[in-house]
C-alpha cells in the first residue's frame, strides 16, 4: 500500500473548498508507490490525483510543482498542478504538504517493445528541450557527494568482490566532470512505472519528485538502463538504438555525449545499485518499503563494465 496518511471524503471535501474543482464524487486510494500518500479524486470538473508528501517539505516542493506546471504548459504530458483560490499549488492536508494534479491517461507496462521505447525516447528529448526554459535550479541530491557518503554506509553488507566493485566505481565517477555536457532539468527516475502508455503513445510522464538539474545524458542513461534492458541485465541492442535515435531526433546528441556514454551508463547503474542497497539494508525507522533487489543493478553495472563498446546511434 502507499497510504501513510488517511484522508476521508469529508476531509477532502473541506480541503477542496479552497479550489474551483466542483463537488467531490469519488475518492480512491492508490496502492502503488512508496514515497507519498496518493489518492485518485474525481470531481465535477474531472479526474485528479491527490498527493500528501511524507518526506519532502513545503520548502522543497515548489521546484517540482513549478517544473510540472512549466512542462505541461509546453506540451509535455505530465501532471499539471491545480492552483487554489489564492493561486498556490501547495496546500496542507491532515498535517502534510499536499497538492492536487491532473490525472493522465494510459497505464505502465512491464515489457516494452521497440515502438514504445522509441516513443519514450522521443518524449524524453522533448521534455529536455522544454525544460531549457525553466529558470529554477535544483542540484542533484543523489550526485557525487551522495555517492561518496552512501557507499561507506552500505559497504558492510557486501562481500569482498562487491565491496571492491563499489569502491572502484565510486572512485572512477568522482573523477568525472559532467558539467561540460549539456545541462538542464532531468526527471532522474523515468522507469517503466513512471510512464503511462496508450499502446505505443506516451499518455503521461509521472512522479517528478526526484527531478533535479544535471547532465541531460545522465537522464538518458537512467531511462535506457530500465527501458532497454533484458532480464539478465544486458542491454538490448535494438531497443537501445531505437530509443537513442528517437531521442536524437527530438534533441540532437553531441559528440561529447557520445564519448561520455559508456561511463554515463555505469554512473546511472551505480546510482540505483547504491540506493537499492541503502533502501534494503538501512530503511528509515517506520518506513514502509518494498525494497527492490539491489542485485539487478549490480548485474547491469557489471555488464556495462564488461562491454567494450557501448551501444550508440
Amino acid at each position: 500500500m502507499a497510504v501513510f496518511t488517511s484522508v476521508s471524503e469529508d476531509e477532502l471535501t473541506a480541503w477542496l473548498s479552497d479550489y474551483s474543482l466542483g463537488r467531490l464524487l469519488e475518492l480512491q486510494p492508490i496502492a502503488s508507490g512508496i514515497e507519498n500518500t496518493n489518492y485518485f479524486a474525481t470531481t465535477d470538473s474531472g479526474r485528479f490525483v491527490l498527493t500528501l508528501f511524507e518526506k519532502l517539505t513545503a520548502d522543497e516542493l515548489p521546484f517540482y510543482l513549478n517544473l510540472m506546471a512549466h512542462l505541461a504548459s509546453h506540451g509535455i504530458p505530465c501532471p499539471r498542478p491545480v492552483a487554489n483560490r489564492r493561486n498556490q499549488f501547495l496546500g496542507a492536508l491532515n498535517g502534510k504538504p499536499a497538492c492536487i494534479v491532473s490525472r493522465l491517461s494510459g497505464k505502465s507496462i512491464v515489457t516494452p517493445n521497440s515502438a514504445q521505447c522509441a516513443a519514450v525516447g522521443a518524449m524524453l528529448g522533448q521534455m529536455h528541450t522544454a525544460g531549457q526554459g525553466f529558470s529554477q535550479v535544483m542540484p542533484n541530491p543523489r550526485g557525487a557527494a551522495w555517492r561518496a557518503a552512501t557507499a561507506p554506509q552500505v559497504r558492510m553488507f557486501l562481500d569482498a568482490a562487491q565491496a571492491a566493485l563499489l569502491d572502484s566505481e565510486v572512485a572512477l565517477h568522482q573523477q568525472q566532470n559532467w558539467a561540460r555536457l549539456p545541462q538542464g532539468v532531468i526527471h532522474a527516475d523515468l522507469f517503466r512505472d513512471n510512464v503511462l502508455l496508450e499502446e505505443d503513445r506516451v499518455g503521461g510522464l509521472i512522479d517528478f519528485y526526484f527531478a533535479c538539474s544535471d547532465a541531460l545524458l545522465y537522464d538518458v542513461a537512467i531511462t535506457v538502463n530500465d527501458w532497454c534492458m533484458n532480464a539478465d541485465g544486458a542491454l538490448d541492442t535494438d531497443r537501445a538504438q531505437t530509443f537513442l535515435r528517437a531521442y536524437h531526433t527530438a534533441r540532437p546528441l553531441l559528440e561529447s555525449e557520445r564519448e561520455a556514454w559508456p561511463l554515463m551508463l555505469r554512473a546511472a547503474a551505480l546510482r540505483f545499485w547504491l540506493s537499492r542497497l541503502f533502501d534494503k539494508h538501512l530503511p528509515r525507522d517506520g518506513e514502509l518499503v518494498n525494497a527492490h533487489d539491489p542485485r539487478h543493478f549490480e548485474r547491469i553495472l557489471k555488464n556495462h563494465i564488461a562491454t567494450e563498446k557501448s551501444i550508440w546511434l
